[in-house]
């Protein structure tokens, strides 16, 4: 039977560690899958780690271009009709697939799921603080203030990807939290209470550990309420967001001497504020008349 599921790793310069998470697919109880790697430019071992696989897996090589575009790739050259996508830092335990297969087989209206996960910090488990619990459902309001759906959790069904163009490539980082605000704001994400994914953190590497990583879900937040693809509410609770978002940058900026930058960032918390109360939407519809 052809893969029901195509399974897609990025993967730069994790030669130290990406043979485990291949290995985490390889051992799924659900086998009706394909697994695609894509070494995102790596100049380490990660090319001669993968090479050890042989045919149980799909390399594909590309120039760095980032994680987004490492992931579209792998997504572009797969088969499957439901996506699933596992960073190369992270591991599956063995029923993740299947779990999310049966989920997603049983319930015909769900286009995403996400299953719990369990945390390793520094080769220690965490627990996630409150703030980064899991919502099930319409999550959109409650995934505005950082991002509450995580890549390796994700199955998604290939036609809504694809309809809402993957992952944006110009984003550096935070491209996960800009792609479930576009899809969030229409579609539920499911929650699976099964932590089926072990997400490992505190090595240097880390797009999380960027500084600065605001301005992305700035620019994010942004066109999203410039689309006009969201409800009033939402929209209201976005630019919310997007102004304390835009006031803290700011703040910083003036703090490092970036002038001109922190000057953009108090024009969008002016634009933007009042749109919590509804005021500038108010103001907006009256110069209109």
């Amino acid at each position: 039977m052809p893969p029901q599921v195509s399974v897609v790793i990025p993967t730069f310069n994790r030669g130290w560690v990406v043979g485990e998470a291949v290995e985490s697919v390889l051992s799924q109880t659900y086998d009706l899958y394909e697994l695609i790697v894509v070494d995102d430019g790596s100049d380490d071992e990660t090319a001669d780690v993968l090479a050890g696989f042989g045919e149980r897996l799909t390399m594909i090589r590309q120039q760095n271009r980032g994680v987004s575009a490492a992931r579209n790739a792998g997504a572009a050259a797969s088969t499957g009709r439901l996506l699933a996508f596992l960073d190369s830092d992270d591991l599956w335990l063995p029923e993740k697939l299947a779990v999310q297969v049966d989920f997603m087989e049983r319930r015909p209206e769900a286009r995403v799921c996400q299953t719990e996960e369990i945390w390793i910090r520094n080769g220690s488990r965490v627990n996630p603080k409150r703030r980064h619990r899991k919502p099930s459902g319409l999550i959109f309001e409650e995934s505005l203030t950082l991002c509450l759906v995580s890549p390796s959790a994700v199955m998604i069904r290939r036609n809504l990807f694809e309809r809402y163009g993957g992952f944006d490539e110009s984003l550096p980082a935070c491209e996960d939290y800009d792609l479930w605000l576009r899809i969030g704001c229409r579609w539920p994400v499911y929650r699976i209470d099964r932590p089926l994914v072990v997400k490992r953190g505190g090595h240097a590497d880390q797009l999380s550990r960027q500084p600065g990583l605001d301005r992305y879900r700035v620019r994010s937040l942004l066109r999203l309420v410039e689309s006009g693809r969201l409800t009033p509410t939402q929209r209201r609770a976005a630019a919310a967001v997007l102004a304390e978002k835009a006031a803290v940058y700011a703040t910083g900026c003036r703090k490092r001497g970036r002038v001109d930058e922190a000057i953009y960032y108090e024009e969008l918390v002016r634009r933007f504020g009042g749109l919590e109360d509804g005021s500038q939407d108010r103001e907006t519809a009256s110069s209109k008349q």
